[in-house]
C-alpha cells in the first residue's frame, strides 16, 4: 500500500527502492519548487515515522541529497532546501537564462492570475488606487489628433515634449541640473536598467548591488554572467564600510542600488551615507544606477544620488509605472552626454524606438496637472494604511526593520527567526501570497524577513494566518 504524505507519495510495492523515491521525490519537489530554498524538511525521526519507513532509509537518501546539492544539513537544527549554486557561464556566451532560473519561476507565478488570491506580497498599487480617468481622458484626447505619431516610429531618444517636461519639472525639482540630450525614454524602469547593464557589463564582471534588492534586477544580471556581490542594507542605506570591502575585493564596475522608499525595505538613503558612497564611486572609478522608481511616494524630497552627483557617475532610473499605469511602459534615463549616446545606439539596435502614443498620453496627463493631484492622494492613503499594518504586524508579533516614512512596502521579521520561506509555503495552501525575504538574496539564502504592501494588506486572513503560525 501506498504511504501518503501532503507533498510525497512512497510506494513500499514498488520495484524502485524507497531511496530512491525519497530522492526523486524531493528532488521533484525542489526544481518545481513547491519546497523552496529555505524550507525546512521533516526530522530523520519524523520522516521515518510519517512514512513508515526505517531511519536508515531516511538517512541514506537525505545524504544523497546533500551530495547532489539539493538539501543543506545545519548542525543541531537539521536538513534545509539548498541555494541553487551560481554556475560559470563561458566568457563566449551573453545571455544565458538558466542563470535566472529561480526568478524567472517566481516572476511567471507573480504575473499568474489566480483566482481569489490575496497578494500582500505583491509590489505595484491596486488597480483602484490608480486613475484610469486620467488615462482615458489623454486617450481620448489624443485620438481627436492627427499625425505621422499614429504609425511611425518616432524619435529614438522619446517624445520631445516629453523630455522638456521631465527636464524642466521633474529633474528640477529634484535638483538635477541636465540638458535635453541627456534624457532617453524606456519601456518602464526595467528598460533602463537593463540598457544600463548590456552597455556596461560583460561575463565575469562583480557588479555590487543592494542586498537585500530587486530580484527582477538580480535574475537580469545574472542572464547576463554578472557575478553578483551584496551589498549589506542598513536603515539609512547601504553599509558604507563594507561596500569598501567589497570593492577592494572584487573591483566592480557598477552598483545598482534603490536610494528612496528601497524595494524591499521601505528605507531611504541618507545624505551622509549618499556622500560616503559617491566618495567610494570617485575614488574606484565605480558607475552608480539609481532606481528612482519610488521616490514620488516619498513626502519629501529625499537625497538622490544623481542630484549630489550631477549625473558624472550616477546613471538616474525612473518611470511612471508604478504609479500611473504598468500597461503604458514610460520610463526614462538620465545620464551624461557620453553615455547618453551609447545607451541611444544600443537601444536603437536593440529595440528602434520607444511607443511614441504612450508618451504623448503621459505628457498629456503631466502637463495638466493631474499627476500631482494622483500622487498626493496616493501618498495620502498610503500613509493611513501604514499605520494599520504596522500594528497588525506587530501584533502577531513580527518586528520591523524600520518605520517607513513614504511608500507602500514594509520589512517585517517573523518571531524566533522563523525561515519565511516555510511560512511562504504554508501561506499559498491557503491563497495567501507573501514575499519572503530570501527572493530578495542575491542567491536566495534563507532569511527570516517578510515584504509587506500595505495597499494589499486589507484582509484579515492575512493577520489571521500570522497569528496561527506565531
Amino acid at each position: 500500500m501506498p504511504v501518503t504524505h501532503p507533498l510525497l507519495t512512497l510506494n513500499t510495492l514498488d520495484s524502485v527502492p524507497l531511496v530512491e523515491q525519497i530522492v526523486v521525490g524531493i528532488k521533484r519537489l525542489t526544481e518545481e519548487r513547491v519546497l523552496r530554498v529555505g524550507t525546512r524538511l521533516p526530522s530523520i525521526r519524523n520522516f521515518a515515522v510519517q512514512h513508515s519507513v526505517s531511519r536508515f532509509t531516511v538517512v541514506d537518501a537525505y545524504d544523497r541529497l546533500v551530495a547532489m546539492g539539493y538539501i543543506a544539513s545545519r548542525r543541531g537544527s537539521g536538513f534545509y532546501v539548498a541555494p541553487r549554486q551560481p554556475i560559470e557561464i563561458p566568457a563566449s556566451n551573453t545571455c544565458r537564462l538558466e542563470q535566472a532560473d529561480d526568478v524567472l519561476w517566481l516572476l511567471h507565478n507573480t504575473f499568474q492570475d489566480i483566482p481569489g488570491a490575496i497578494r500582500p506580497g505583491c509590489g505595484w498599487l491596486p488597480g483602484s488606487w490608480l486613475d484610469g480617468n486620467a488615462i482615458q481622458k489623454s486617450l481620448h484626447e489624443l485620438s481627436r489628433k492627427s499625425g505621422e505619431f499614429l504609425t511611425s516610429y518616432g524619435d529614438v531618444s522619446g517624445y520631445l515634449p516629453l523630455r522638456q517636461q521631465l527636464l524642466q519639472k521633474r529633474l528640477t525639482d529634484i535638483g538635477i541640473g541636465a540638458e535635453v540630450g541627456q534624457i532617453i525614454m524606456t519601456n518602464g524602469a526595467t528598460h533602463g536598467l537593463d540598457l544600463a547593464a548590456r552597455l556596461l557589463i560583460r561575463p565575469g564582471d562583480a557588479v555590487l548591488i543592494d542586498d537585500p534588492g530587486y530580484y527582477t534586477l538580480f535574475g537580469y544580471l545574472k542572464s547576463l554572467g554578472a557575478r553578483l556581490i551584496g551589498v549589506p542594507r542598513n536603515v539609512d542605506g547601504p553599509d558604507v564600510s563594507r561596500m569598501e570591502q567589497l570593492i577592494e575585493e572584487f573591483q566592480p564596475k557598477l552598483f545598482f542600488t534603490n536610494t528612496v522608499l528601497h524595494n524591499p525595505t521601505g528605507t531611504s538613503t541618507s545624505l551622509a551615507v549618499a556622500h560616503q558612497i559617491l566618495q567610494l564611486a570617485e575614488k574606484h572609478g565605480l558607475y552608480i544606477v539609481e532606481d528612482d522608481i519610488y521616490g514620488d511616494f516619498h513626502p519629501s524630497n529625499a537625497p538622490r544620488l544623481a542630484t549630489l552627483d550631477q549625473l558624472k557617475r550616477v546613471i538616474y532610473v525612473s518611470s511612471f509605472s508604478k504609479t500611473i499605469s504598468a500597461s503604458l511602459r514610460v520610463g526614462f534615463v538620465a545620464c551624461n552626454q557620453e553615455l547618453a549616446a551609447r545607451l541611444i545606439d544600443l537601444k536603437l539596435l536593440s529595440g528602434l524606438t520607444t511607443s511614441e502614443i504612450n508618451q504623448r498620453v503621459m505628457h498629456q496627463i503631466l502637463l495638466e496637472g493631474r499627476y500631482r493631484k494622483h500622487i498626493e492622494r496616493v501618498r495620502s492613503r498610503l500613509q493611513e494604511k501604514r499605520g494599520q499594518v504596522i500594528q497588525k504586524l506587530e501584533q502577531c508579533g513580527l518586528q520591523l526593520h524600520a518605520e517607513p516614512v513614504g511608500g507602500m512596502f514594509i520589512w517585517a521579521r517573523l518571531p524566533e527567526e522563523k525561515n519565511a520561506a516555510e511560512i511562504a509555503t504554508l501561506a499559498t495552501r491557503e491563497n495567501i501570497m507573501l514575499a519572503p525575504g530570501n527572493l530578495f538574496r542575491p542567491y536566495q539564502e534563507p532569511s527570516p524577513w517578510l515584504r509587506f504592501n500595505v495597499a494589499h494588506c486589507d484582509d484579515d486572513r492575512i493577520f489571521d494566518f500570522l497569528i496561527r503560525r506565531r
